[in-house]
């Protein structure tokens, strides 16, 4: 199930050893909230694992910036889910005071993502292709987040 999820906007299905791979790196992003954590989303009193959110760090226009990126299992996407994890990222990055931005960088065909990043106030720059994964090229919107407008309001 998890080889499906999400990844119809990401270069689709995985096999074992990526998602090996992909879990062994949101692992080692996890141990520092400094320059970046995934976590995993979850759902009621039995914590039922739902998806993922997270931030890291990455160099954007000469400076470093946080980049953010979510996903929901699909039998729980149009619940909000989504949007209220991306809000608690932007909550945590406003308190670390180390970057700027916050950008988003959804497929243009990923209109649940860009409606989020448009619910949650990001500022759409534009698009641009990515490589992402190796071989695979992605046309994304650009949304960018400034966390210096909101914590000095």
């Amino acid at each position: 199930m998890y080889t499906q999820y999400a990844r119809a906007h990401l270069g689709g299905p995985e096999n074992e050893k990526k998602i090996q791979e992909r879990h062994k790196k949101y692992i080692s992003t996890s141990v520092d909230p400094q320059t970046g954590c995934m976590f995993v989303i979850t759902m009621g009193s039995e914590n039922i694992p739902v998806g993922t959110v997270g931030y890291w760090e990455k160099e954007w226009d000469g400076q470093t910036v946080w980049e953010t990126g979510w996903s929901v299992l699909s039998e729980y996407q149009r619940q909000e889910i989504a949007t209220v994890a991306a809000k608690l990222v932007i909550e945590l990055v406003i308190k670390l005071r180390s970057h700027r931005y916050l950008f988003a960088y959804p497929s243009v065909d990923n209109h649940p993502s860009n409606a989020i990043c448009r619910k949650l106030g990001f500022i759409l720059m534009g698009d641009k292709d990515f490589e992402y994964p190796p071989g695979n090229i992605l046309h994304c919107n650009i949304w960018r987040f400034d966390l210096l407008k909101i914590s000095n309001t």
